[in-house]
């Protein structure tokens, strides 16, 4: 197993830094054609996998930058996994709706689809669908199903992006592929929040580092303190502990291997990502308060990216089912 990028994926981080640190927005992904890597060619992408995926993701969150690009990339990918022909040319951009209030993501979905007049009908509710569009990709017991403009309600979260609740009630759907297709959404998701969560941690460590090098105390810098160091060490381990199970994970999906145990662990340290986070944010001292400098947007993403895998709590759950 190497985990160093090619020279495709050392070509598309590059790329998207340029981007992102030039731009900082989501026209600027788009233009580049950042948000159709993952789109089969006959759909006009570039056909690439969960690690070039995880590339782009990680360089979004070491910039915070609110963008759509994790649903982007993800219902992309899973109709370019997934679905037919047709379906992947027709949605060049997309949402996925997946959590069900009060479960797990690894429940199996309550979201019900039945056949009807010749098509289907999904009955259901999904919670925390980000950046919605007019595709959505639903997840049900019957198998993975996109449905166009569903009826929605906002809902708050911890960065200001927007989200919904997404309300099934005999909507009309079409269906994408069989219930093998629900369990691969949802890895291709979890990956997708780890990779995103890395870059925000790998960020707010850079920006932490540099804030110890010259905020000085009492005559010296802040990183010569013992203490400080130690923390900010801890904030290191912990990211390097994300990244090990992250590409570990993204390599064996693109290569067609099991990958739950790595995705379980990625997950898992999704949410021990928040705990870094309030170490970094405790070394800023007060300035780590002030919703006006950067640290504010990385501890807003790590808590809202936390939150739409379920927690430590729940990934620990499944964490011990696999064991």
């Amino acid at each position: 197993m190497d985990f160093n990028l090619d020279e495709t994926q050392q070509e598309l981080k590059k790329l998207a830094a340029e981007v992102l640190s030039r731009d900082g927005g989501e026209d600027g992904l788009w233009q580049a054609g950042l948000m159709s890597v993952c789109a089969s060619e006959e759909a006009g992408g570039a056909g690439l996998g969960p690690v070039e995926m995880a590339v782009v993701l990680r360089e979004t969150g070491a910039r915070a930058a609110p963008v759509a690009a994790l649903p982007t990339l993800v219902s992309t990918l899973a109709l370019a996994r997934y679905g037919t022909p047709d379906q992947q040319r027709r949605i060049s951009r997309g949402t996925l709706a997946l959590r069900e209030p009060g479960r797990a993501l690894a429940d199996p979905p309550l979201t019900a689809a039945r056949e009807e007049g010749g098509g289907w009908a999904l009955t259901g509710r999904k919670v925390s669908v980000p950046y919605p569009e007019d595709a959505v990709l639903v997840t049900a017991a019957e198998g993975l199903f996109l449905v166009h403009s569903p009826r929605t309600a906002a809902e708050y979260t911890a960065t200001g992006e927007p989200a919904v609740t997404v309300v099934l009630d005999g909507t009309p759907a079409e269906r994408v592929a069989g219930p093998e297709a629900v369990a691969g959404a949802r890895r291709l998701f979890t990956a997708a929040v780890a990779a995103q969560a890395s870059g925000v941690l790998a960020g707010a460590l850079e920006l932490t580092t540099s804030y110890i090098k010259t905020r000085r105390q009492f005559g010296r810098a802040l990183a010569e303190f013992q203490a400080v160091t130690m923390q900010i060490a801890d904030v290191y381990i912990a990211g390097r502990a994300l990244d090990v199970a992250l590409w570990s994970a993204v390599w064996r999906l693109g290569e067609g291997l099991p990958a739950e145990d790595d995705l379980a662990l990625a997950a898992y340290h999704v949410s021990e990502a928040v705990k870094a986070l309030y170490t970094c944010q405790h070394l800023h001292g007060g300035l780590g308060l002030d919703v006006t400098y950067p640290l504010h947007r990385y501890f807003a993403q790590a808590k809202h990216l936390s939150h739409l895998l379920g927690g430590a709590d729940a990934q620990l759950d499944v964490i011990g089912a696999l064991l």
